[in-house]
């Protein structure tokens, strides 16, 4: 049992290895694979698949951030590494923009696993009491960014159409394959594919630093940490919250730099993905494709599965990290040493097929409505989180509904 459990966790990494650095395959489109053919997997145990999808996308969530900086090729939880990323990459510094990013990550899995006591006891007390608040209060975090944006009726009017597309895209009267797929790898992917290669940037040499000089001080992990305890229940208990919105939140609970904003980025990402499956057994509701699938595998999650998927994690993510960094650095000395641009197109035309497929001709005509509002979102002076209303907005009405 306990070398099944192993070896399903190691497959997990790989595979979420060759996702994170695959733009455009999402988890939730591997997690939806699987459990779509689970009849072929009646050789191994449910929870032995679990741990699959939990180092899976534990491994995806480290690792996505290298495309993410180094490519331009973000999904929705790494999009806001973008700026601040490319900020340190054209200064020679794309290496440490990733590699803070993974302290962050790795912070952010010990931090899931102090929160998860605090979670287990009172979030099913505390979720019962706000639950029929959530649609306001999604309301609220929405209207808190808009109002924070500059300006804000541009803002307002990227945040209503990316909304609108959400609704539109699953109510669609044709089922729409993969939905996600095209919808966000349209907004976050193939817009900063397009802007990257329309600007065709020059990059200076990049540095491979020493880490012990990129990590984190006291005091940027301190000032990080805080804003990151606060901001990281948001995304793993309210629907359509994801890590750009906690990370927002936690942005203005300090001033941040490139460097702790990369560094809380990474922290929330990997808390939010461990405690959404923390808050599956909880209270039994999905926040997260993976936590979706995880349920499913293992029809109840009891605190026994909980207790060895979190050890999973944890160890996992030390390995994941130690993988990332070497990753970081082979793309960096890659990147030294090929066309930017032909790069880009190339992972532009990646995207592309894997698109057409996957999803079907629906699918592909919101690939397009979407890449046109994300390239009006790049060309805007506001902040491309607003884009991520194309998952909210559905979740308000939603809840308003019903």
């Amino acid at each position: 049992m306990i070398v099944e459990l192993i070896i399903a966790s190691l497959i997990g990494i790989i595979v979420g290895a060759f996702t994170g650095l695959s733009p455009a395959i999402h988890i939730n489109l591997v997690a939806a694979l699987l459990l779509a053919n689970i009849d072929k997997f009646s050789f191994t145990s449910p929870l032995a698949l679990a741990l699959f999808i939990a180092t899976l996308s534990i491994a995806h969530t480290f690792i996505d951030f290298i495309p993410s900086i180094l490519l331009g090729a973000p999904e929705e939880d790494t999009a806001l590494s973008v700026l601040p990323g490319h900020k340190l990459l054209q200064q020679g510094r794309g290496f440490e923009a990733v590699v803070l990013t993974q302290y962050g990550a790795l912070m952010g899995i010990i931090l899931s696993l102090v929160l998860t006591p605090i979670f287990i006891l009172f979030l099913p007390s505390a979720y019962q009491a706000i639950k029929i608040a959530i649609p306001f209060i999604l309301i609220f975090i929405s209207l808190y960014i808009i109002l924070r944006d500059k300006p804000p009726l541009t803002a307002f009017l990227i945040f209503s159409a990316a909304g609108i597309l959400g609704l539109l895209t699953f109510n669609s009267p044709i089922e729409i394959k993969e939905p996600l797929l095209p919808l966000l790898t349209g907004l976050f992917g193939l817009s900063s594919l397009l802007t990257s290669i329309k600007s065709n940037p020059k990059l200076p040499a990049q540095k491979i630093r020493p880490l012990a000089i990129i990590k984190p001080t006291k005091k940027e992990f301190l000032s990080t940490i805080k804003s990151a305890i606060l901001a990281s229940p948001f995304g793993s208990i309210l629907p359509g919250v994801g890590s750009g919105h906690a990370a927002v939140l936690g942005s203005e609970l300090h001033k941040s730099t490139p460097r702790t904003f990369l560094l809380m980025l990474g922290i929330i990402n990997t808390s939010v993905m461990a405690l959404s499956i923390v808050t599956a057994y909880s209270i039994a509701k999905t926040r997260t494709g993976s936590a979706v699938a995880i349920q499913q595998l293992l029809n109840k999650i009891e605190l026994s599965h909980l207790i060895i998927i979190l050890l999973a994690i944890l160890l996992s993510s030390i390995l994941i990290f130690i993988i990332s960094i070497n990753l970081s650095k082979l793309f960096i000395r890659t990147i030294n040493k090929i066309n930017y641009k032909i790069l880009n197109l190339s992972v532009l035309g990646i995207v592309i097929l894997i698109n057409i497929l996957i999803t079907n001709w629906v699918g592909i005509i919101v690939l397009i409505l979407a890449t046109i509002l994300g390239l009006t979102a790049v060309n805007s002076t506001t902040r491309r989180i607003n884009l991520m209303a194309c998952l909210i907005l559905p979740s308000i009405v939603y809840y308003l509904i019903h």
